[in-house]
């Protein structure tokens, strides 16, 4: 590295940690939350966690058409600052929650996300050259995914045990996260400025193939769907499960680790050891699928089907095995690791091609996962286990085909250029 790799790096890793704080709040809000809202006792509060959680991705989806424009005007780094304080305000609201409040700052985090995120790949974009981006990606990935430890374990020690969280125990976790989120937006203000790269990543002929291309969307949908499965519904199922007795709310916290664990492992081994080599690429994606599929195979057999939408019980029907708190957990690494073969594949693909446009390429990208996303929070609490599953297999079949049909269409359309 030299003297102008450095500020970079330092650059790469203060993002990292900004988001790491900002999701270690989130990231258990999100997880916790349906089974918090389970819990208040108040009978004025009528608001439902999936809905919230709904509400948010479909904002957030619409929200990143304007993204780019916000991002162009004020820059990355302010952006990622303001939409850090509406994160913050989304969990400071469940200190005391209202419904009203709940689902306002709803709306606004999903606005907040949008810009987030826009920003995030543009300033990674930014950091990084055609031979940095694999390694910038895995930092990013890996330092973001280490959210999903902090908080989750501390809600495991907390609730372990207990069958109603009270709202002394409630109030302690969401002012802890507070004061984390606001660490994370805080940090922003430490990024430095950045010098355009001098090496060109890859112009945008080479891939305009890429976003205009159909199929690269279908890949994006499946990172939608499952992302409202691994961050929202299966630890609500693990905590619903009847024969996990007394230790199934303190579960909650330990399936949300592992994903984390899985994530950070993918993050680190496709995302630093993998060189960007073509041939790599898709065998990542294949492996990510074979993965998913083992987990919801296991899934489907260990947790019962009713899991997803028991509201004040717990679960009434029996699966196919005795439910086993091991198999629930292998299946939590399963789910990270798959996801983020996926992710850092995808990350990569666009900010390799879309050097020049990421902000409206990383746009898209959100855009479709979230609207995803979405609707599967509004449909998780409805639809059995079982067809959720089946739902994620059929897509993910598509979205992994779909990816080796851009991969061969983009390397074409490179040999093309190259031989003229």
């Amino acid at each position: 590295i030299g003297p102008m790799g450095l500020p970079l790096i330092y650059n790469v890793v203060i993002l990292g940690l900004g988001f790491l704080f900002i999701f270690t709040a989130f990231t258990t809000c999100g997880n916790i939350e349906q089974t918090i809202v389970k819990s208040l006792d108040n009978d004025t509060f009528t608001g439902s966690g999936y809905h919230s959680l709904g509400i948010i991705y479909g904002i957030f989806s619409f929200s990143n058409l304007l993204a780019p424009t916000v991002v162009a005007i004020i820059g990355p780094q302010f952006t990622m600052f303001f939409s850090g304080i509406l994160y913050s305000g989304y969990v400071a609201v469940f200190i005391t929650p209202s419904t009203w409040s709940f689902y306002f700052t709803s709306v606004l985090i999903g606005i907040g996300a949008a810009m987030l995120w826009t920003a995030q790949g543009h300033f990674l974009v930014e950091n990084s050259d055609a031979s940095t981006i694999n390694r910038n990606t895995g930092m990013f990935w890996a330092l973001l995914q280490c959210s999903m430890l902090f908080g989750n374990l501390y809600i495991y020690f907390d609730w372990n045990g207990r069958r109603i969280i009270s709202d002394r125990s409630r109030k302690t976790i969401f002012i802890g996260l507070l004061v984390t989120s606001v660490l994370g937006t805080l940090s922003f203000l430490a990024l430095r400025k950045t010098l355009p790269p001098e090496e060109e990543m890859l112009n945008e002929e080479e891939g305009q193939p890429l976003l205009s291309s159909r199929m690269m969307l279908q890949c994006v949908v499946i990172v939608g769907l499952e992302l409202s499965f691994y961050s929202g519904v299966y630890g609500t199922c693990i905590g619903a499960t009847t024969e996990f007795g007394a230790a199934a709310k303190g579960l909650i916290g330990i399936s949300g680790i592992v994903v984390g664990i899985g994530e950070i492992v993918g993050g680190g081994v496709f995302g630093l050891v993998c060189k960007n080599n073509r041939f790599r690429r898709t065998s990542v994606v294949f492996l990510g699928m074979v993965v998913h599929f083992v987990a919801f195979y296991l899934i489907y057999l260990n947790i019962p089907d009713d899991a997803p939408v028991v509201l004040k019980t717990s679960t009434l029907n029996k699966p196919y095995l005795t439910p086993s708190i091991s198999i629930a957990l292998l299946c939590s690494f399963l789910l990270g690791l798959g996801d983020s073969c996926f992710n850092t594949q995808l990350y990569s693909i666009l900010g390799r091609v879309y050097a020049e446009q990421s902000a409206p390429a990383f746009a898209i990208f959100k855009f479709i996962q979230s609207i995803f996303a979405a609707v599967a929070f509004f449909y998780s609490g409805y639809l059995l286990l079982t067809w959720q599953l089946l739902i994620m297999v059929i897509l993910g079949f598509t979205g992994t085909l779909c990816f080796f049909m851009v991969e061969r269409i983009q390397n074409f359309s490179v040999d093309l250029q190259q031989e003229y």
